[in-house]
C-alpha cells in the first residue's frame, strides 16, 4: 500500500470496525438504541461523576449546546441526573443513574463477548498482528485526543464517538 494511502485506509477501517461493533451490539439489545454521542457522554459521566456540562463538552470536543441537548435526552431517558454545581450556581454537574450504570455494564459485557468471539475466529497471525498494533493505536488515540498535529481536535470538532 502506498504511504499516502495508509492514513486514509486506517481511518476507514477503524471507523468501519467501530460502526460494525455498534451495529452488532444493538441487535437484540432490550433497550432503545442510543447514538454514539449519547454513549460517549454516559461513559464520560460514569468515569467522572459530577463533571460539569462545559467540561464534558470540552472533553468530547462538542459544542456546549450539543452536550446540553444530549444531557436533556439522557435525563428524559432516566440515565443522567443534572444538579446545580454548589461552587458555581450557573453550572450544572452530571451524575449517572443506576439505570445508566446497568446499561453501560450490559453494553460493555456484550462488547467484550462479541470481541472475544470475533477475535477467536482470526488466525494466530492476525491475532498477533492486532496485539502488536495496540501500542501504536493507543498512541494514535492519545495524539488525536490531545489535539496533536493534524487531528480533528485541532479543528474543534469531533465527527463521531464510539
Amino acid at each position: 500500500m502506498a504511504t499516502q494511502e495508509f492514513p486514509d485506509s486506517l481511518a476507514v477501517v477503524l471507523a468501519g470496525v467501530q460502526r460494525m461493533i455498534r451495529r452488532r451490539l444493538r441487535e437484540g439489545f432490550p433497550a432503545p438504541p442510543l447514538r454514539g454521542a449519547q454513549i460517549e457522554l454516559l461513559r464520560l459521566v460514569a468515569v467522572r461523576p459530577g463533571i460539569r456540562v462545559s467540561d464534558a463538552a470540552k472533553e468530547l470536543y462538542l459544542a456546549g449546546n450539543s452536550v446540553s441537548t444530549l444531557v436533556n435526552q439522557l435525563s428524559r431517558a432516566g440515565y443522567l441526573l443534572r444538579e446545580t454545581d454548589p461552587d458555581d450556581r450557573r453550572s450544572a454537574r452530571l451524575l449517572p443513574t443506576e439505570a445508566a450504570g446497568a446499561r453501560l455494564s450490559e453494553w460493555e459485557a456484550r462488547r467484550r463477548a462479541l470481541m472475544r468471539e470475533q477475535v477467536e475466529h482470526l488466525s494466530d497471525e492476525d491475532r498477533a498482528a492486532l496485539a502488536a498494533a495496540l501500542p501504536a493505536l493507543r498512541r494514535l488515540a492519545g495524539n488525536l485526543h490531545e489535539g496533536g498535529a493534524g487531528s480533528e481536535a485541532a479543528g474543534g470538532q469531533r465527527v463521531e464517538g464510539p
